[in-house]
């Protein structure tokens, strides 16, 4: 058994397409729109078979701002801290936050946290 995807609701479908594109590689299908009910969406695919649903819908309110239990972050595996650095720097460079790192973690993992366009955690580690 595997995961095939995972989907997350946006407000800016097209904004945060570009993002992964540009910072992560994937690519996208065709938008598919559903004129009923207003959702559209995108599937990225990344390397290997690890695709990622970005959905937009009108009547999807916005995710709260402090912590709260459920889905944290999305993680991506770029293959050594080298890569883990100079990614982070280039998101830091284009205005994204970094929450964290790069550094060592208490549990032995190498990696940052930074912010998409719409401050949803991504973890980049080894």
């Amino acid at each position: 058994m595997q995961i095939t995807h995972v989907a997350i609701y946006v407000n800016d479908l097209e904004k945060m397409r570009t993002f992964y594109e540009a910072y992560f590689n994937a690519q996208a299908n065709s938008r598919y729109e559903n004129p009923q009910t207003g959702l559209a969406t995108y599937f990225l695919s990344f390397a290997g078979k690890t695709r990622l649903e970005l959905m937009q819908r009108p009547d999807v309110s916005e995710h709260p701002t402090t912590l709260v239990q459920g889905y944290t972050h999305l993680a991506f595996s770029l293959g050594d801290s080298a890569a883990v650095d100079a990614l982070t720097a280039k998101l830091a460079a284009a205005a994204f936050q970094v929450i964290n790192g790069p550094r060592t973690t208490g549990d032995g993992y190498y990696e940052s946290v930074v912010l998409d366009p719409e401050g949803n955690q991504i973890e980049l580690t080894i």
